[in-house]
C-alpha cells in the first residue's frame, strides 16, 4: 500500500544550486513518479536569479532531467513540472519575503522550507520567514554544514530556535535515509541472532569508511574552508557510528532513537593530548593517477591557495567509554581521490578461541558483517566454510542479507525518503540539536590541535588509499583496513 503524503507546500531555497539540481528535485520527481506525493502538493522554487517560472522550468528541463534519465517519462515529467512555481528573491534581504508570503497565502497543507543554501544564509532566511509570518506551523530543513565549529553552530541554532522550535527543525544527514542503515536497525533489533553478539565480548573492531574517488570538481574554494573533518567526520561518520553503537531504544519514536544516539556521542572518549598524534591521521593528496588518468595535487586544484594545509583525508581511532563497547576500537576514515567511491561499515567479530580447524579460522576478518551504503546498498555476512574436496580447508564465503530478491518494487533513494519524512512530519531520521553540538564538541580538540600544529598533513598519492600512517595506526592495534587483507 502506497503511503501518500498529505497536501503540502514545499519551498526550496537555493533552487538553482548544485544540490537542488542533483539531489532534491530528482528526489521529488521520483516521489512524484511513485505516487507518494499528494496531487495537491506544490513545489515553490526560490532563488536570486531574476527569471520567471517558465524560464525556470526550462532550466529544470535542461539541468535536472539528466539526473533522472533512468526514471524519465515524458508525460509524468510534464505533470511534475506542473507542480512547480518560481519566485526570485534576494535571500539576504528579509524585507523581500513578503512576496513569498503573498504567494503562499492560498497554499494548502504543511509548509516545508528546505534551505539548500550555504549556512551563511540560514539566519537571514529564517528571519525573513518570521518577518512574513511564515514560521507558524511550518517545518524548516537545514542542510549541512551547520556552522564551521561549535560556536558558530550554536549561534545558528540559537537564531533558528528563536523562530522555529525543535519539533519544527529538521537537520538533514542523507546517510541516515539510506536503506541499508534502516536495515541495520532491523537486523539488530528485529532478530535474536545479532543483538546478543552486538557487544565487546564478540566484536573485535568496527571500521567505517567514506571514500571519494573525485577531487575538487570546481568546489575548491568551498572545500578549502571546510576540509574532510568538518565535511564528513563531524556529521556523516559520527552519525553512522552512533547508529551502529546505540542501545536499543524503548520505542522507535524520534526522540527515543535520538536519545540513544546522543548517549553514544557523549560516551566517545575525548581525543586530546598525546592521543592526538597516536589516534588521528590527517592527509592531503598529491598528484597521481585516478582511473588511469593523471590528476593534479590538491594544492594545484582551482581555488586552492598555495601552501594550503587543509586536509583531504582523515583517519581516527575512536573509543566509546561505556559498558557495551569498552575496549572496542572504532576506526573512522574518509578521503578524497581514493581508488574508488564507496561507503561501508565493517563489523569484525572476534576469532574463535581455539584453532581447531587450522590457522585460517583465526584469520583477521574471517567473521564480519559488511554494510555497504554506496554506490550499492547491501548487507553481507562473511564467515568461513569448508572448501569442497578432501581435507578440512576453510574458505571465506559471504551470505547476502540485503534481501533484494525477496522484495518487489523500487528501493527508495535516501533523499526521497527524507523529503517525504519532512512532508509527513517524521523526525526520527533527522539530527537533533544536542546530537549535532555534541559531535562538534568531540571534533573541536582535533581542529584546535591542527590549527596550532606546525606539522603539515601527511601526503598520499591520488588514486591510493591514503597516507601510509593510516594503515600503521591500525597495525599498532593488530588490525588492518579491508583492502590490505587481499
Amino acid at each position: 500500500m502506497i503511503d501518500v503524503s498529505p497536501p503540502f507546500t514545499f519551498v526550496l531555497f537555493g533552487a538553482t544550486g548544485d544540490l537542488s539540481l542533483r539531489k532534491i528535485l530528482p528526489a521529488l520527481y521520483r516521489a512524484h513518479c511513485s505516487g507518494t506525493l499528494a496531487e495537491a502538493g506544490r513545489i515553490v522554487a526560490v532563488a536570486r536569479v531574476a527569471i520567471d517560472t517558465e524560464a525556470y522550468l526550462a532550466w529544470v528541463d535542461d539541468n535536472v532531467r539528466p539526473h533522472v534519465d533512468a526514471d524519465w517519462d515524458a508525460q509524468v515529467w510534464e505533470t511534475f513540472l506542473g507542480r512547480i512555481d518560481y519566485i526570485s528573491l534576494d535571500l539576504a534581504c528579509p524585507d523581500q519575503f513578503s512576496v513569498l508570503g503573498a504567494h503562499l497565502n492560498a497554499a494548502c497543507g504543511p509548509r516545508v522550507f528546505y534551505l539548500a543554501t550555504g549556512p551563511q544564509l540560514f539566519v537571514s532566511i529564517c528571519r525573513g520567514l518570521a518577518t512574513a509570518g511564515l514560521n507558524e506551523a511550518a517545518r524548516i530543513v537545514l542542510e549541512k554544514p551547520l556552522g564551521h565549529d561549535l560556536k558558530s553552530s550554536m549561534e545558528i541554532n540559537d537564531t533558528v530556535g528563536e523562530i522555529f522550535d525543535e519539533q519544527q527543525t529538521y537537520r538533514i544527514d542523507h546517510y541516515l535515509g539510506k536503506e541499508s542503515v534502516q536495515n541495520l536497525l532491523a537486523l539488530r533489533f528485529g532478530n535474536a541472532l545479532f543483538e546478543p553478539l552486538w557487544r565487546r565480548e564478540w566484536i573485535d573492531s568496527v571500521q567505517i569508511t567514506i571514500a571519494e574517488e573525485l577531487g575538487m570538481e570546481g568546489r575548491g574554494e568551498f572545500y578549502d574552508q571546510t576540509g574532510a573533518l568538518r565535511d564528513m567526520v563531524q556529521n556523516h561518520l559520527l552519525q553512522l557510528l552512533a547508529i551502529v553503537a546505540m542501545e536499543p531504544p524503548h520505542t522507535m519514536s524520534a526522540d527515543a532513537v535520538r536519545d540513544e544516539k546522543l548517549r553514544v556521542l557523549r560516551a566517545l572518549k575525548p581525543i586530546d593530548g598525546e592521543a592526538l598524534s597516536r589516534c588521528v591521521v590527517r592527509g592531503q593528496y598529491q598528484a597521481g593517477v585516478s582511473r588511469g588518468i593523471p590528476v593534479p595535487a590538491y594544492v594545484q586544484e582551482a581555488g586552492i591557495p598555495a601552501g594550503s594545509q587543509t586536509e583531504t583525508f582523515v583517519a581516527i581511532k575512536a573509543e566509546i567509554d561505556n559498558w557495551r563497547w569498552a575496549g572496542v576500537p572504532f576506526f573512522l576514515r574518509t578521503g578524497k581521490r581514493l581508488p574508488e567511491r564507496g561507503t561501508e561499515i565493517v563489523v569484525n567479530f572476534r576469532a574463535v578461541p581455539h584453532a581447531l580447524l587450522g590457522a585460517s579460522s583465526l584469520r583477521a576478518g574471517a567473521n564480519r558483517l559488511v554494510i555497504g551504503l554506496q554506490p550499492k546498498e547491501s548487507i553481507r555476512l562473511h564467515c568461513l566454510a569448508k572448501r569442497p574436496g578432501d581435507g578440512m580447508q576453510l574458505e571465506s564465503v559471504s551470505l547476502n542479507l540485503d534481501f533484494d530478491q525477496c522484495f518487489s518494487g523500487k528501493r527508495m533513494d535516501a533523499y526521497e525518503r527524507l523529503l517525504l519524512d519532512a512532508i509527513h512530519g517524521r523526525l526520527a531520521l533527522f539530527v537533533r540539536r544536542d546530537e549535532q553540538e555534541q559531535a562538534w564538541r568531540w571534533v573541536e580538540p582535533i581542529q584546535a590541535h591542527w590549527r596550532m600544529s606546525t606539522k603539515p598533513p601527511k601526503h598520499y598519492g591520488a588514486g591510493t588509499w591514503g597516507p601510509v600512517a593510516a594503515g600503521a595506526m591500525l597495525a599498532q592495534h593488530g588490525h588492518c583496513w579491508p583492502e590490505a587483507e587481499y
